[in-house]
């Protein structure tokens, strides 16, 4: 049976960059994401529905765990919402709320299943889990959110074979942005970081055979 990576997210953007570097490793990669993607290989299985939805989770992890060893868990799906802080209404709170809900949902089912051994956690938040911004006070609540849950992950499976990553890129040239026009236009998205590149740094910590663990990854652009 072979061992397998989740990752959340998995359809576009960062997210979409993983899946396809996973893919040239000896793994079985299972992309857990609202939309369907275009990838096609063998060695790839993906699970439609929302992670903030806890029975699409339980379900679909369990599902994955009959496939063979689940060894990484990338928690990567999220959505932004840029707003002035007076601006933000319910719905844009049940939107940046979503990224960390699945990030416990899918946390928690992946070490219940896995009995909390062998296992490699890695949580992907943003610059904005580090500072305070007018225009992402929601967003980086969420963040900062995230970055303590992973916190907490850190100290309850230190020295066990359960590690914990936490990520934090600053600003990638995808559509994450292509609702927040008058927040980040076209031409400033593309001065942010390349995807693939992101994907890279991450992968190859992610994947290291040395026998060290990489506790943060924070990837600034020049």
């Amino acid at each position: 049976m072979k061992d397998i990576i989740i990752i959340t997210g998995g359809t576009n953007g960062l997210g979409k960059a993983i899946v396809d570097y996973s893919l040239h490793k000896d793994l079985l990669v299972c992309n857990l994401d609202r939309e369907k993607s275009n990838t096609n290989n063998e060695n790839y299985k993906e699970f439609i529905g929302d992670i903030a939805d806890e029975k699409f989770v339980e379900d679909s992890i369990d599902e994955i765990s009959k496939l063979g060893n689940i060894k990484y868990l990338i928690n990567n799906a999220g959505e932004p919402s840029f707003k002035l802080p007076s601006e933000y209404n319910k719905s844009d709170i049940d939107k940046c709320f979503k990224g960390l809900r699945g990030m416990i949902l899918c946390s928690s089912n992946t070490l219940r299943i896995k009995n909390e051994k062998d296992l490699k956690i890695v949580n992907i938040m943003s610059s904005a889990a580090l500072r305070g911004n007018k225009q992402e006070s929601v967003y980086c609540a969420t963040k900062w959110g995230e970055k303590g849950y992973t916190e907490s992950l850190k100290v309850a499976y230190k020295g066990t074979s359960v590690k914990v990553i936490g990520v934090y890129p600053g600003g990638i040239n995808t559509n994450f942005y292509k609702n927040s026009r008058d927040y980040v236009t076209e031409e400033k998205q593309n001065t942010f970081m390349n995807p693939n590149e992101v994907a890279k740094i991450i992968c190859d910590n992610i994947f290291s055979d040395l026998n060290l663990n990489v506790a943060d990854i924070i990837i600034e652009r020049n």
